[in-house]
């Protein structure tokens, strides 16, 4: 299970706040069954292999330090792969952002860091999925530049427009989702990528810019690992 907070703003500029979610801690309905062809979990990645795959803190400027509130993964079992129900536009404005598909994942990662003197934050998340739910993931994320053209930001009480393009050209699929609003200081990029049975999905808010370069690089890298232990 997810638990969200909405952005806070800091001087003009949308501070992502963690979307937290909360590793597993118990066995999940297919802990401990055989890989067998009857286990749809049979040979996924669990949580504690995507935290490994995620960018290390090395990997991210100066001035950057992680969220430890936001600093989660399913660990070593599987989750039921639950739909949310109906949610807001306005999650297009957080970390977990990727809830806004409706696909239930069986196992994730995900942490962000932030600049606290500046507020600019980058966000990373690795979401697994049974059967063809990583493909189901993407559609459902298309269909937000249909019904997600724009929403209100609580924190500045502004019109933030999403702008999607396609792309970046990492993995199997990508999308990206570009937010901006005449009260930040700048925008903020949302970017997901497919490889396999996986959906990467990052975020970076910045204090300049639309920050799709910084978004792409820290997709590219995240992309690489996973591409590495995964089949597409």
């Amino acid at each position: 299970m997810r638990l969200f907070r909405f952005a806070a703003v800091v001087i003009a500029t949308p501070l992502l706040a963690t979307a937290c979610s909360l590793g597993s801690t118990s066995s999940s309905p297919h802990a401990g069954t055989s890989p067998t062809s009857t286990n749809p979990d049979a040979g996924l990645l669990t949580g504690t292999q995507l935290s490994a795959m995620l960018a290390p803190a090395s990997w991210f400027p100066g001035g950057y330090a992680v969220d430890p509130t936001g600093s989660r993964n399913t660990g070593t079992t599987y989750e039921p792969p639950t739909t949310s129900g109906s949610l807001p536009c306005s999650r297009l404005n957080g970390t977990a952002w990727i809830d806004l598909a409706r696909v239930g994942p069986v196992s994730f990662a995900q942490n962000d860091y932030i600049d606290a003197s500046t507020s600019e934050e980058y966000a990373q998340e690795i979401d697994v999925y049974q059967g063809g739910g990583a493909q189901q993931a993407m559609t459902a994320l298309r269909g937000l530049a249909t019904t997600c053209p724009s929403f209100t930001d609580s924190q500045t009480s502004s019109t933030v427009t999403v702008r999607y393009q396609n792309g970046p050209s990492l993995g199997d699929d990508g999308l990206t989702f570009l937010l901006s609003s005449p009260a930040w200081a700048a925008g903020t990029a949302l970017e997901a990528v497919r490889v396999g049975s996986a959906v990467i999905t990052v975020l970076y808010s910045g204090a300049s810019g639309n920050g799709t370069p910084q978004a792409t690089s820290l997709a590219a890298v995240v992309t690489r690992n996973v591409q590495s232990k995964i089949k597409s």
